[in-house]
């Protein structure tokens, strides 16, 4: 009973502690980041850039890859008939690349097929280009933060030694406990957002991929259209 009444006093001790846990984690996380120094700033900055950028792309190139199956279908009909105008509309109606290429391929019937192919082909170019728009930018961040955050471990090295220079025989670890968070917390920075956008810029490839091949199998099937006997 006595030890009841004992677990009884100090729970709400305990819950208050736990309540409290949270942020006393959020406030030593920001603190930690803090002694990272001024080249936390880069780096943050990198990860904001990369956040944007992963987001922007993401969203466009999966807009990009929604395309009507059974608008290939719809233009060989319109074609066929001799409706080239109302082809032409049918294509401009769904924003997609594909459709774009297959507007600039209908738009050059009656000329060679080679100049026909040779159009939809730039085009088709020219929309690849918009897809990618910003994949170099966020390989650079993939390379590029990481090598920030060994300059920062190198620095923090530098003003740790010194700062044991300067101690003489007085040395004492809080003394170098600057240049150490310092080089200790640039170092992971710089790692995770370099891991973060190298994951994020394979994603984006694959998915811009995917839309390419969808491209190149709508350009082919268009083409084998045209070459079909009237």
């Amino acid at each position: 009973m006595f030890n009841l009444l004992m677990i009884q006093a100090d729970l709400p001790q305990e819950l208050e502690a736990m309540a409290t846990e949270p942020e006393g984690i959020s406030t030593k996380f920001i603190d930690l980041a803090m002694k990272g120094g001024w080249i936390m700033i880069p780096i943050l900055f990198l990860s904001v850039v990369a956040v944007y950028i992963f987001f922007d792309r993401y969203f466009a190139i999966k807009k990009a890859g929604r395309f009507d199956s059974s608008l290939l279908e719809k233009v060989k009909v319109y074609i066929t008939s001799g409706k080239i105008d109302s082809a032409v509309a049918l294509c401009r109606s769904n924003p997609n690349p594909a459709s774009r290429m297959l507007e600039k391929g209908i738009s050059r019937i009656g000329r060679p097929l080679t100049d026909v192919n040779a159009a939809i082909e730039n085009v088709g170019n020219l929309e690849i280009s918009k897809l990618e728009k910003g994949l170099p930018v966020l390989a650079s961040v993939a390379g590029g933060a990481p090598m920030i955050g060994f300059l920062g471990t190198v620095m923090g090295m530098i003003q740790a030694f010194y700062d044991m220079s300067n101690a003489g025989n007085n040395i004492d670890v809080t003394l170098l406990s600057t240049g150490i968070y310092q080089a200790m917390v640039t170092t992971v920075a710089g790692l995770i957002v370099g891991i973060i956008a190298y994951f994020a810029y394979n994603i984006l490839v694959s998915n811009v991929e995917k839309v390419v091949f969808k491209m190149e199998a709508t350009t082919s099937e268009f083409m084998d259209l045209l070459n079909e006997p009237a």
